[in-house]
Formats: structure tokens, sequence, C-alpha cells
């Protein structure tokens, strides 16, 4: 399969992934998740992780991806071979676990910065990068193990994954300078 074809398919799929943390940044505010809790003396996630922002930024990841299933069912005859999100019940079931799986991963990685002791907006290079995606992979594969393998494992697949993996830091940090330019973000990373 043609490798530009495998590249573009890991990021198309990944796209429901991707956009529920800007959501989130955009919808957000309101009540923290941890509602203030703090656990061993420090606060559980923080006031950067609010409801409004959880299920606003899961609904705009959800509904971006039900706009490339549409996309994908017209128009899939244009790009043989490329792996999309697939049929629907599974490509809706795996829309929603990868939006809700980023934010989940972004709190799991909120939750381990105020563990190290680090305060909310910190620089945390390797982590801040790779949490949501981390988190999206992980609760799509294990909903919909099928999915994921044949998405990023099967065959040539694994070359999506690999994209993934190289492209969503550089996406990030490019999103996130966006962010703080358009003032939405105190912090460029």
């Amino acid at each position: 399969m043609d490798v530009l074809l495998l590249i573009g398919s890991g990021l198309w799929v990944m796209v429901p992934a991707l956009v529920p943390n800007p959501g989130a940044v955009i919808f957000g505010g309101g009540t923290p998740v941890d509602f203030g809790k703090e656990w061993k003396g420090e606060r559980v996630l923080g006031d950067g992780k609010t409801w409004r922002g959880l299920i606003g930024g899961i609904c705009f990841g959800v509904l971006i991806g039900c706009f490339q299933i549409i996309g994908e069912s017209n128009y899939s005859y244009l790009l043989p071979g490329f792996i999309g999100l697939g049929a629907m019940p599974t490509a809706l079931g795996a829309v929603a676990t990868l939006a809700t799986g980023s934010l989940l991963g972004d709190m799991g990685g909120a939750f381990i910065k105020r563990r190290l002791g680090m305060v909310r907006g910190q620089k945390a290079p390797v982590l801040d990068q790779n949490d949501s995606i981390a988190g999206a992979l992980l609760l799509t594969l294990l909903v919909f193990p099928d999915w994921t393998i044949h998405t990023f494992v099967s065959g040539d697949a694994w070359v999506s994954l690999l994209a993934v993996i190289i492209a969503v830091p550089l996406l990030h940090r490019s999103v996130n300078i966006i962010g703080y330019k358009a003032g939405l973000k105190k912090e460029p990373w």
C-alpha cells in the first residue's frame, strides 16, 4: 500500500482524538472535574479540567467524527485502499472512544503532573504531547480491539500508527501556540 495513503489514513482516523482538547479549551470553564478535592496535599486534577470542557470536548470530537463517517460513506471510492473509520455502528463507537479516551488521557497526564508536584500549565515535554493519544488508543483498544488492530497494526497499518506517533506531538505544539496567540491558553505548550 502507498506510504502516503497510510500516513494520511492514520492522521484522518485520529482526528476525533485530536479535536477534543482544543474543544475542551473552547467550551471549558465552570466546575472542575475533581470538584476542588485534594489527594496527598495536591489537587487531584486542578482547575483546568472542567465538566463543561470534558463534555464539550468529547461532543466536539464525536461531531467531527460523524462528519468524517458521512464523508467516508459518500466519497471513499476516491481513495481505494484508504483505511478510514469504517462502517456504522463500529465507526461511531470508535469515534466516541477516541474522543473520550483523548480527554481521559489528558486528565491522566494532569493527575501525574500533580503527583510530581507540577503546577497547572507547567511544561512536561513528553507527557503533554502524548497523554491524549495514549488515552485515545488505549480506550479504543479496550472497547474495539479488532477495529484498533485492523486500523493500526495489521499488515502495513503500523505505518499509520507510526505517523500518528511522530506527527501528533508536532500538531499538539502547533495548536497550543495558536491557542496561546489567540488568548485561549496561558502557556504555548
